[in-house]
């Protein structure tokens, strides 16, 4: 494995598949990536924090906000 630096103790590879296999054999899945030096690292984990936790993060849902809009129908006759 070619690592390129380490960043909070997570490694940086020179590929993404070495990243993906350091994500898998810690549970984990995807990369992201980082600027290093003028190039571009992979880093397992689909996120820093998903990296640097251990744990995969599940996105959390968009919150929705119901408006109710109310008319008078208006005829009044």
């Amino acid at each position: 494995m070619s690592v390129l630096t380490s960043i909070n103790g997570i490694p940086l590879f020179s590929t993404q598949q070495e990243a993906l296999s350091w994500a898998s054999s810690r549970g984990l899945s995807g990369y992201h990536t980082h600027i290093h030096m003028g190039q571009t690292g992979y880093m397992g984990g689909s996120t820093h924090l998903n990296a640097t936790t251990g744990t995969q993060q599940t996105p959390q849902p968009t919150q929705r906000i119901n408006t109710v809009t109310s008319s008078s129908g208006g005829g009044g006759y």
